[in-house]
């Protein structure tokens, strides 16, 4: 369990470190491309465009850091903290602040949200802006005079050591070593904190001083990758070798380098494949002078050849370094394959166990995972959510509206998961409620996807069941449709559902459990809930996201707290600037209460509406609640 802790604990901090220095790459590509090409020893010498290399590097790249570190802290007041704090250390050294950067900005922008939060409520009224300016420029500025004393010295000291590490390594001929680190890593995602926390800043440091720097390419070589994926297309078995070709080509020229990780998690001696290879691409860069003027992200082959120095010698010596680690690691790889015990490998299994371990959705686990066969004469669609009674019933009405539109007669209808029927045809969930599905009822063709309220799944879907024979050409036509809002098949009466006292504008929250309570505490002032149902709702958002999609949320109770709804009723929370909600910016929040299905109808005129995003601007600036009602079709 320790040893667990630990692994979660670098890859969270990794991916910190990621977070920093990625959204900046493209800053960080534009300074080596005007340092490749204007230096002294450039593609195209130039004295006047090349006094830019310096501030660049110097300033803009640090400062970029550090003001990211400070917003993914505490969003723009964070960043500007962080960026103040950032310049003490840049003043106070004479290398490059990457490191101090990523020191300063986060510390930034924790200090200042501390302070935010001490002061809440404290603020008379008409003084916000004076005490918000004056707190953010007094705790930026003695941040940066401590930053200016302390910390850029001892960064400077800690940059020192770490380079003349890297130094000896290459002077002693070890370099190729590191790939005995790098390469494992890369596969238990802990790469980040290795590449972004010292890589990186050392190797812009060397480009600094010589144009180009090996580093970048020790992580980001596709090569051992490649070499692994070639292996399982010759000689693999089943899925493995039928999906190997399409994911050599994601990783080689996509640069998507988590997509061969299953193939190895499958047969673990393959570690020793891409380790070989790794340290026989480093040994062909460092004897031919390879190495890269900026990052390489993502790690493509094509990424490698933008930012591979504009003459011919680096082009050479970048390109062989990828293909000796291809050819080294193939050649173990076919070994192994061949050797080792002849088994169709589950690939799908091996997907999750990236996953797991990766602490996070990935972005290329659900190219792996099954969702069974899509049946013959499709007579019901059903969508399934923890309760039954809110997204569901949402990507339901959306569904079943482009169902009818396609003349398509299949019935769509909603249910919780734990009431699928055993005869489920095509079941739709959220992505992070799929694998419970697929327990339920493991025969369904299942669909997962992650916005509710604008998925291509729907017309991919549609394509497939108007289509079966060609379903790929026509996808094409369905997509280019456009949903047209509206009211659902006929009106609802019941003016209880949504009332004007109901509808609250111009919100602000901290956060989505603070919107989530004022929402429940509506509901239940509107005599729609029990008290307790606040709770429930929490407790179903934190299962999975209430999140739609289209920058809307629906907060609803579980399947077990249906019996604290008295009556079926909603509020709308309208937010302009928005509250997070996992990551997603939600400024509409439909606060749900359902009883005996009494709310469908209106639910359903909810999702075809908000289906628009001229739709959700409209609902966003509308400035009175009998707007907000006229919008979603009641008048």
């Amino acid at each position: 369990m320790a040893q667990l802790n630990i692994k979660v604990a670098v890859q969270k901090f990794g991916n910190f470190l990621s977070s920093m220095v990625m959204p900046n790459i493209a800053a960080f590509i534009a300074w080596g491309l005007i340092t490749a090409l204007f230096i002294p020893t450039g593609f195209f010498p130039s004295e006047s465009l090349g006094q830019m290399v310096d501030p660049m590097v110097k300033y803009m790249l640090p400062l970029l850091i550090g003001y990211t570190g400070g917003k993914i802290v505490h969003d723009q007041r964070g960043g500007v903290v962080g960026a103040i704090a950032t310049m003490g250390v840049i003043v106070g050294a004479d290398i490059p602040m990457f490191l101090g950067a990523m020191v300063m900005g986060p510390l930034g922008g924790y200090v200042i949200k501390k302070f935010d939060q001490w002061i809440e409520g404290k603020v008379k009224a008409g003084f916000e802006m004076l005490v918000n300016n004056f707190s953010a420029g007094i705790i930026g500025g003695c941040l940066a005079i401590l930053s200016f004393l302390g910390v850029g010295p001892a960064v400077t000291v800690f940059t020192g050591w770490l380079v003349t590490g890297v130094d000896g390594l290459v002077a002693a001929g070890l370099l190729p070593l590191t790939s005995i680190i790098i390469e494992p890593a890369k596969v238990l995602f802990l790469n980040n904190a290795i590449n972004h926390g010292v890589l990186s800043p050392i190797g812009i440091e060397q480009v600094k001083q010589t144009g180009q720097s090996v580093l970048f390419l020790l992580e980001a070589n596709p090569g051992p990758g490649i070499g692994v994926l070639l292996a399982y297309s010759i000689f693999g078995k089943g899925t493995a070798k039928k999906s190997a070709p399409g994911a050599a080509i994601i990783q080689f020229f996509g640069g998507i380098h988590e997509i061969y990780f299953p193939y190895i998690l499958m047969r673990p001696m393959l570690f020793f494949a891409v380790i070989l290879g790794g340290m026989s691409g480093v040994f062909t860069l460092v004897l031919l002078g390879g190495g890269l003027f900026a990052p390489s992200s993502p790690g493509s082959i094509l990424a490698i050849a933008a930012v591979t120095p504009h003459h011919t010698s680096a082009f050479v010596a970048n390109f062989a370094g990828v293909i000796v680690a291809g050819i080294v690691s193939f050649i173990i790889s076919a070994f192994v394959l061949k050797t080792g015990k002849q088994t169709e490998e589950s690939l799908e299994d091996a997907a999750k166990k990236m996953q797991e371990m990766k602490g996070k959705k990935s972005s290329v686990a659900d190219v792996f995972v099954s969702q069974g066969t899509m049946p013959d004469n499709v007579n019901k669609i059903i969508f399934a959510c923890d309760a039954g009674m809110g997204s569901s019933a949402m990507g339901a009405s959306l569904l079943r509206k482009k169902v009818k539109e396609a003349g398509i007669d299949i019935a769509v209808t909603n249910t919780s998961i734990s009431n699928l029927p055993s005869d489920a045809q095509i079941v739709i969930t959220q992505e992070e409620l799929t694998p419970r599905a697929q327990k339920q009822v493991p025969n369904a063709y299942h669909i997962s996807v992650d916005n509710f309220l604008s998925s291509p799944e729907y017309d991919r879907l549609i394509s497939q069941l108007k289509f079966p024979a060609n379903a790929e050409l026509h996808e094409i036509v369905e997509e280019a449709e456009e949903v047209v809002p509206g009211n659902p098949d006929g009106e609802n009466d019941n003016d209880s559902l949504l009332r004007p006292e109901n509808v609250f504008l111009n919100q602000e929250f901290a956060n989505k459990e603070e919107a989530i309570r004022f929402a429940g505490r509506a509901l239940v002032k509107a005599g729609y809930v029990n008290e307790s149902y606040i709770e429930a709702m929490i407790a179903r958002d934190e299962m999975t996201s209430t999140y739609m999609g289209n920058d809307v949320a629906i907060p609803h109770g579980t399947e077990e707290a249906k019996k604290d709804v008295l009556n079926s009723g909603f509020t709308v929370l309208q937010v302009p600037n928005g509250v997070d909600f996992d990551g997603q910016k939600v400024r509409l929040i439909f606060g749900i209460a359902g009883k005996d299905g009494t709310h469908l109808e209106i639910l359903s005129g909810i999702a075809v509406t908000c289906s628009d995003m001229e739709n959700i601007e409209k609902l966003v600036e509308a400035k009175t609640a009998q707007e907000i009602i006229a919008i979603l079709g009641k008048e």
